[in-house]
């Protein structure tokens, strides 16, 4: 079955929420040995590689937006390999999960990767690598109001947010003081736990004000007129840093003895996210439905217009080195804890 024909074959598409490992249909069988072939050419032929099951964990939000096509073509049995992909709520869900070796590969927050590089480094290396940047800037200060046009103006105020501990914390942290102001003392932070409860919050309550990421703030703005995005953190973040770095939301990370012990699983699965990447970008309409259909918005319209700010996209290699190096230098000048307490050696930097 073609791309063309599977994408508009909806009744091929296998229910994400049910994600069951797939199996390669893509391989030809073997040529027939000619007859002028030798026994001991026919005996020594390199078998077909088996497809390795690949463990993914990511997050509900625009890492798994820009994931969809993958799931949807692993569900459907058409990948190389197998992926078993499951998507939780919370960063603190998937870490522990990396840590204890239970998946192979992750799609977290940019500075818990190098906080769980630091954290399980040993005298043998690094046990967890960064592969690629799948997203860029994604977070917003929103207003149930029109009292906000300048971080200035959110002295005062309290802010509700849900990332503690994660880039979110440490992005929002580092604006604040960078413009003069001091967490906790001149701005009050409410951290819950998942962007929908302060979604939630944002929504019902006159004068509130709330950091989301996409897509949850078009979700918020769409359903909710009053709601309105204040301040943009990416446009923001290039005020007051000048060193060429990105503000980096999310990325790819693995762990090392997975690397080493299936290094073609992984380069194949790198392939098909990066893939699944530029489907989401250049398939909104299309994508849309997959994103709704993995939980992560409630309607197509609202997921086809996050699609665009939510900035999703796959870096890897030299411009991952020098762009992620450069975020995280930010971040550990500013706190050095955002980052694990050191800034992550080369060995962090997966190459394949």
């Amino acid at each position: 079955m073609t791309r063309t024909t599977r994408v508009l074959a909806t009744a091929a598409v296998v229910a994400l929420a049910a994600l069951l490992p797939g199996c390669s249909d893509s391989a030809e069988p073997a040529a027939t040995p000619s007859a002028s072939a030798t026994v001991e050419d026919t005996a020594t032929a390199a078998p077909a590689e088996e497809p390795t099951t690949v463990r993914v964990a990511s997050l509900k939000g625009p890492t798994t937006m820009g994931l969809v096509d993958l799931m949807r073509d692993a569900a459907a049995g058409e990948t190389e390999q197998d992926y078993e992909v499951n998507v939780y709520g919370t960063p603190d869900e998937v870490v522990p999960l990396v840590s204890q070796g239970a998946v192979d590969v992750a799609l977290i927050p940019a500075n818990l990767a190098a906080v769980l590089y630091n954290r399980t480094l040993t005298d043998d290396g690094a046990q967890v690598q960064v592969a690629a940047i799948n997203t860029l800037g994604v977070l917003g200060i929103l207003e149930n109001g029109e009292t906000v046009d300048s971080i200035d103006d959110l002295a005062g105020k309290t802010i509700y947010a849900s990332g503690k501990g994660a880039s979110p914390e440490y992005v929002l942290n580092f604006l604040l003081e960078a413009n003069g102001l001091t967490p906790g003392a001149d701005v009050t932070i409410e951290w819950r736990s998942e962007h929908t409860e302060v979604a939630a919050v944002l929504a019902s309550t006159p004068g509130a004000v709330a950091m989301l990421p996409q897509p949850f703030a078009t979700v918020v703005t769409t359903q909710n007129p009053a709601v309105h995005p204040a301040l943009d953190l990416t446009q923001e973040w290039d005020a007051v840093v000048d060193d060429g770095s990105q503000l980096v939301t999310g990325v790819v990370v693995v762990r090392t003895a997975f690397a080493e012990e299936h290094p073609q699983a992984l380069a194949a699965f790198l392939a098909d996210y990066e893939a699944s990447t530029e489907f989401t970008n250049a398939n909104p309409e299309e994508a849309a439905q997959l994103i709704v259909d993995a939980g992560i918005v409630p309607a197509a319209p609202i997921a086809q217009a996050a699609i665009p700010g939510s900035h999703i996209t796959f870096i890897d290699g030299a411009e991952l080195r020098s762009t992620f190096s450069g975020y995280l230098q930010v971040l550990f000048d500013a706190d050095p804890a955002s980052v694990g307490g050191t800034m992550p050696g080369d060995d962090f930097y997966y190459e394949q």
